[in-house]
Parts: C-alpha cells; sequence; structure tokens
C-alpha cells in the first residue's frame, strides 16, 4: 500500500509537470517537451529532467506497464544488449555506449540525414531496423530520441530541424514494433554540442541523433503494477 500511495504521488507530479511543459505536435498530435517550459525551469532543474528521462520516470513505467509494452522479459542484462548492438552495428559509425546506467547510441552525421533534410533515407532504415529488433528483444526499457545540430543556419530552424529528425527517427522505431508508450523524443537544435566550434570544420561532430535506453528493474516493474 505505501508503495502504491508513493507511485500515486509520483504520477501526481508528473502529471502538474507534463501539463505546463508538454506541447501537442499539430502535424502528428504527438507530445513532446517544450524547451520553452524547460527554460522555465531553471538550470539546475533542468539538468536533472535532461538527466533522466523527457517526462520523468515514474509516470512513464505506470504507462508503459499498464499499456502491457513492458514487464515481458526477465533476467535483462545491460551489457549483452550493449554488446549485441555493438556488433549489429559494427562499422556503421555508430557508437554504442553506457552512460549513467543506460544505454546511448549515437547516430552521427554521415549515417543519418541529408544536409537539411529529416526524411528517414533507406540506408538510416536498415541501421534503425537494428536498433528496432534490439527494443523489442529487450523491452524493459524506456527511450528518449534527442535530435541535435550544429550552428550553420539560424537559431530557430536548427531547433525545428532537431525536433523534425527526433520525431522521424521515434515515427520509425514505432513503425517497426516498438511501443509508442515506451518512446519520447525532443529536439535541441545547437544548445547541446559535443564541439564549441563555428569554423564549419568540425561541424559535422555536433550533427547527430542520439537514442537513450535506459532499463527497468524488476522491482520497478512490480511496483508500477501494484
Amino acid at each position: 500500500m505505501q508503495i502504491s500511495r508513493k507511485i500515486t504521488a509520483g504520477f501526481a507530479v508528473l502529471s502538474m509537470l507534463t501539463v505546463s511543459a508538454c506541447v501537442t505536435d499539430p502535424n502528428t498530435g504527438e507530445q513532446k517537451v517544450s524547451r520553452a517550459a524547460i527554460g522555465g525551469l531553471g538550470g539546475a532543474a533542468a539538468g536533472a529532467l535532461l538527466g533522466g528521462l523527457i517526462g520523468g520516470k515514474t509516470g512513464r513505467i505506470v504507462g508503459a506497464v499498464g499499456g502491457g509494452a513492458i514487464g515481458g522479459v526477465v533476467g535483462y542484462r545491460m551489457d549483452q544488449q550493449i554488446r549485441e548492438l555493438r556488433d549489429q552495428t559494427a562499422g556503421s559509425g555508430v557508437d554504442v555506449s553506457e552512460v549513467d546506467g543506460a544505454i546511448l547510441v549515437n547516430l552521427p552525421d554521415g549515417v543519418t540525414f541529408a544536409t537539411g533534410s529529416y526524411s528517414v533515407s533507406p540506408g538510416f532504415q536498415s541501421l534503425l531496423d537494428r536498433v528496432a529488433t534490439s527494443l523489442q528483444q529487450y523491452p524493459n526499457s524506456l527511450v528518449d530520441v534527442y535530435g541535435h545540430t550544429d550552428t550553420v543556419g539560424s537559431s530557430a530552424s536548427n531547433q525545428r530541424l532537431s525536433e523534425q529528425r527526433a520525431q522521424a527517427v521515434s515515427n520509425y522505431l514505432i513503425s517497426r514494433g516498438v511501443s509508442s508508450s515506451r518512446i519520447r523524443w525532443m529536439g535541441f537544435g545547437e544548445t547541446q554540442l559535443k564541439i564549441p566550434t563555428g569554423d564549419n570544420v568540425n561541424e559535422p561532430m555536433n550533427r547527430r541523433v542520439e537514442i537513450k535506453i535506459v532499463p527497468l528493474t524488476q522491482a520497478e516493474i512490480d511496483a508500477a503494477r501494484n
């Protein structure tokens, strides 16, 4: 009962954040976190939010478990999924690493989108197919998709492009069978540069899509069920 009350309270807090920080994309009806709302949270709060999961963890677990999207695999091993993802993307330029207890799949410029485009090309599709297969094989996780650009062009156009790219990758993963209740997306534009530069030499390193896979423990899943 105590666990149930904690989850209910956590979900209430999440709902307050969601109402104030989420916006609906006019083209798709999908929800994302408003960057304007995040800016209003303050630096420390925004850092905590972006360092965790878009929209918070507790409510998303409850929603995914309630929708039957997670909870079907026992004995999950993150190191095994990382190893398999590295094998499946070897030689493609994709980097798979462990960051703060999560799996970060970095899809750099050159394997993602054509310049100025957010259309998922055939070559990019094959890579995303492998990621989607992994996400289906290991369903006990939540997934964030982040879009990033360089500083070429206006900040407003870069922000929009990063959002379109993050949404395109999310939609593609969903089209390949990954439950939409597990996925959220966000565009960062040119605000999260890997290499701060304006020389147009190292700029390609800033153009990337990141897929963050956050594994869930059996205890978290059981708590959400209760």
